[in-house]
């Protein structure tokens, strides 16, 4: 049986780790050469024996960086960016520094890589742009997530601004919201909470898992797999829109 994203390209950004490692996996399983960055080099050294192509590390914040890759890599059929940045803090806490790293690493890095990548998809005619947003944004507000939250409303903007211009020319671009998802990530943020507060960590790991309405939390791989279908062919009258992977979070 062929797989599903068999002749493909695949570019993937923060595919060390959580969401951007399993997507890499479950790519390269389904028969794409995958190109997996991350700005921690290190986490990238066994992708080599999942199929992973080519590693490279990369600092999405660098346009200069981005660009030199890009042109390196050449064209791809398939644009995956999961980089991003979970600040904890209120508008009165965010400072104008919180504010611009987080917009920067969650809203500015998926401009420098789409900007990279389009013109290529543009002149084969096809693509497929598949953004990380998340359930904390637009579709629901929540405590803390101030700098966070209003960033990954900007990807969902994003997302469909992009998708409207190209619409016609081949190139998809949809979004991924997840809820929480189990990921080291996650475990730093439960460390140095549980840290802050004199809470312990598995008092607030179970916060973390009474607000999804599921009752647990996520894991990489089910985000993984919906990015597989937006990547495929299967996906092709899809675009622009921003699915929700949350267990429940939106409701």
């Amino acid at each position: 049986m062929t797989r599903r994203l068999e002749g493909k390209r695949a570019f993937l950004t923060a595919a060390g780790a959580g969401i951007g490692r399993a997507t890499a996996i479950a790519f390269a399983a389904e028969g794409a050469t995958v190109i997996a960055t991350d700005l921690n080099g290190g986490l990238l050294a066994d992708l080599h024996e999942h199929g992973i192509a080519e590693v490279h590390t990369l600092d999405v914040r660098s346009t200069r960086d981005v660009g030199a890759l890009a042109a390196d890599c050449g064209p791809i059929d398939v644009l995956f960016n999961c980089a991003g940045f979970v600040h904890h803090g209120s508008a009165l806490t965010t400072s104008d520094e919180d504010w611009d790293f987080s917009f920067d690493v969650n809203v500015k890095s998926m401009h420098r890589t789409i900007r990279a990548f389009l013109p290529g998809m543009l002149d084969a005619g096809a693509g497929s742009i598949i953004n990380i947003a998340s359930g904390a944004s637009s579709i629901r507000g929540l405590p803390n997530r101030y700098a966070y939250g209003a960033s990954k409303a900007a990807v969902i903007g994003l997302t469909k601004a992009v998708a409207a211009d190209h619409i016609r020319q081949g190139v998809r671009v949809n979004a991924i919201a997840p809820g929480t998802i189990q990921s080291p990530s996650l475990d730093g943020r439960i460390a140095e909470q549980a840290a802050k507060t004199g809470k312990s960590i598995d008092e607030i790991r179970q916060q973390f898992v009474d607000r999804q309405p599921m009752g647990r939390l996520g894991t990489a791989e089910e985000i993984a797999w919906l990015a597989v279908y937006l990547a495929s062919d299967e996906a092709s009258y899809t675009t622009g829109q921003c699915f929700s992977a949350d267990g429940g979070f939106a409701l």
